[in-house]
């Protein structure tokens, strides 16, 4: 079997990797970008996933470029508002200690989309873009890293060389694994709980995070009475919760959700996902970039975790096209490492917040409790700080 030669061989087709695919297509023609996966992503598209995605506006942007979201804005539902309180989830008064969102007139931060349907509209942008080929349907069973052009042998005994590999293959990313780079990880020791429900009332384009001592529940709002929620609880709790029957597990969600919305219906399957911190000590190798999950996993109480391997590919492949354009080795570490240096700090940055959050209000500690209720009651009365919040929000 003669082996394959492409310019950029993304391994992994999911959301990151497609992106990976199309940012690097774009900014590269006439270069060729290869996906590599054992799972084709049009299954993918088809099936069910109880998970949906805040994309940022500086995501939209990028999304506008390839010709994306106009096929996602149809069926995006805008965030306006952000509603935050802290309290016990069956407590029936939960004070909102801040708000914030977009002004009249005023394009949302970011808008929510349901996971199934951005991963069907990135199959048809790659099916509708030639420089981009699709090879799946069998595992990758090693990797090379030089000296020369980086090689992946497929366990049909397929060989691909490239100039780059690109790993987009999730958290325990085998690419990674095989160019030896450590990551420091983090249990949270909490699961989140992933599903989407229908409701009696409208949400008015308005996110919920309550927080709690168990973790974050957060209602986000979906196209028409619906919403998806990520809700947080220790392993084996939510483990006992989504193995309930559909009606004792509505019954114990209406206990959180609460009666502000009328009555509830569960759409659809629920699931379960282990949270920790994870970040990789490189995000670089020769002839190797991590991107998404492969390069870092945070929490998703502020569902940042998307957008910032949507960041790592756009900034991977505005530092290539330069690279390429002077004629450097696209896949040498002196190209790389300004891919490192463009993410390093605003992911350890992102993270360190999010962390940080996450630890300050997942505990029933009473004095800590009055002191971050008075500090978000204090945030909600300064107009500029709530503006750099939303900023935040819209990945600006």
């Amino acid at each position: 079997m003669n082996p394959l030669k492409t310019d950029i061989a993304i391994i992994g087709a999911g959301p990151n990797g497609l992106v990976a695919a199309l940012a690097l297509a774009k900014n590269l023609r006439p270069f060729r970008v290869m996906v590599i996966d054992l799972n084709d992503p049009r299954n993918r598209a088809k099936s069910v996933d109880s998970r949906a995605s805040a994309i940022t506006q500086a995501t939209q942007r990028m999304f506008e470029d390839f010709g994306l979201w106009s096929k996602l804005r149809p069926i995006a539902q805008d965030m306006r508002e952000v509603i935050v309180t802290d309290d016990e989830l069956e407590n029936p008064e939960r004070a909102s200690l801040l708000n914030f969102g977009a002004e009249p007139g005023e394009k949302a931060a970011a808008a929510m989309v349901e996971n199934h349907a951005l991963m069907a509209a990135l199959v048809s942008t790659i099916e509708a873009t030639p420089e981009i080929p699709l090879l799946t349907g069998h595992k990758v069973e090693s990797y090379s890293f030089g000296p020369g052009l980086a090689t992946v042998t497929l366990s049909n005994g397929q060989i691909i060389k490239a100039s780059l590999i690109v790993a987009a293959d999730g958290r325990n990313s085998p690419a990674r694994v095989a160019a030896h780079i450590e990551c420091t990880t983090q249990s949270y020791d909490q699961s989140a709980i992933t599903l989407t429900v229908a409701h009696e009332l409208p949400h008015d384009a308005t996110a919920e995070e309550h927080f709690t001592p168990k973790g974050v529940f957060a209602i986000l709002p979906l196209q028409g009475n619906r919403s998806s929620l990520v809700w947080t609880e220790p392993h084996d709790e939510a483990k006992r919760l989504v193995e309930l029957s559909d009606a004792k597990f509505l019954s114990e969600l209406k206990k959180r959700f609460g009666n502000h919305r009328g009555k509830l219906k569960l759409e659809g399957a629920r699931h379960y996902h282990p949270l920790s911190l994870q970040i990789a000590k490189s995000f670089v190798a020769p002839r190797l970039a991590l991107l998404g999950d492969a390069a870092h996993v945070i929490h998703p109480l502020a569902g940042l975790g998307l957008n910032l391997g949507f960041k790592d590919a756009k900034a991977l492949a505005d530092v290539v096209k330069a690279a390429s354009a002077i004629g450097e080795d696209i896949g040498s570490i002196n190209v790389l490492d300004r891919y490192q240096a463009a993410r390093r700090f605003d992911t350890w940055a992102t993270s360190a917040l999010i962390d940080g959050l996450n630890r300050l209000f997942a505990n029933n500690n009473g004095a800590l409790k009055l002191v971050r209720d008075l500090g978000l009651i204090a945030v909600n009365r300064i107009p500029q700080i709530k503006r750099a919040l939303v900023q935040q929000a819209a990945g600006n």
